[in-house]
Order: C-alpha cells, then sequence, then structure tokens
C-alpha cells in the first residue's frame, strides 16, 4: 500500500514536510478559533459530594487560589462556592512576554442538597488547591458564611 500524505491545495507542500502539522494551528495566533477553543480556560470547580446519615462531604478542587479569596455560604440546603483567581502581571523592563496562559477571575459553584445543612457546625479548611467542606445536617433555616480555614 502506498504512503498516504496530506496535502493541503492552499499552501502546497507545507504540510508534507511536517508530520505533525495542523492546519488549525497556523491560524491560532489570527483570532479564527473555534468558538469552543474560547470556553477551554474558563476557571471551573470541579466536586465531589458524598453523604452519611449525619453529614455531607464536598471535595472541590480549585487549584491556583489562595485561601482567602475562597468563599462558601450555606442557605438552607443551598451552597455555594466561590472563588477568585488574581493574576500577577509583573514584566520587567526590557523582558517581553512570549506565552501567558495564566489567568485571572472568578469561579462560582452553587448547588442544593436533599437536607438542610446545620451551619453553626459546618467546616471548611482549604490545602493544596483542595476544599473540603463537612457539612452536618438540621432541620431548620438559616444562612451563614462560614470561614475556611
Amino acid at each position: 500500500m502506498a504512503n498516504i500524505m496530506r496535502r493541503s491545495p492552499l499552501f502546497g507542500d507545507i504540510t508534507r514536510s511536517d508530520p505533525f502539522y495542523n492546519i488549525e494551528d497556523w491560524f491560532k495566533n489570527f483570532g479564527m478559533r473555534p468558538f469552543s477553543m474560547e470556553m477551554e480556560n474558563a476557571p471551573t470547580i470541579k466536586m465531589d459530594l458524598t453523604e452519611n446519615d449525619t453529614a455531607y462531604t464536598v471535595r472541590a478542587e480549585i487549584p491556583g487560589v489562595k485561601k482567602e479569596d475562597v468563599k462558601v455560604q450555606i442557605d438552607g440546603n443551598m451552597v455555594s462556592i466561590s472563588a477568585e483567581t488574581k493574576g500577577e502581571k509583573e514584566e520587567k523592563e526590557g523582558e517581553r512576554v512570549i506565552c501567558r496562559e495564566c489567568h485571572q477571575g472568578s469561579a462560582y459553584r452553587s448547588f442544593s442538597l436533599n437536607s438542610e445543612v446545620d451551619e453553626t457546625k459546618a467546616d471548611a479548611k482549604y490545602e493544596n488547591g483542595t476544599l473540603v467542606l463537612t457539612l452536618p445536617k438540621k432541620s431548620g433555616k438559616t444562612a451563614k458564611r462560614i470561614e475556611v480555614k
């Protein structure tokens, strides 16, 4: 069987010289990217939620955020987690930026639970980019922001 080569009618043999050449990469820096690529860098909060008879446990991944920039709000059975990433733009004189992938922005995640949470006994710990919430169950309805440790 003959070797199959990619050939671009616009750029001739440019694709033959590099077997890993991708025409989309050539246009990447010209603002001609598909819309779906714009959303890839949006900060997200990924989480695991477990439950036992007395409490819920939430393990949320929020990398690159300082503990002070993580906020948790409880309102009955609604739990909201928000985080803000602050990009540092220190540029030295005579230095130019070649690539900048670090971003700043905010992420937000809100969800409801089957039982209301006893916010007075709720606990939040943030370490190494992971937030762990322990949310004891109760009945009643009050809202309280808890401090992240």
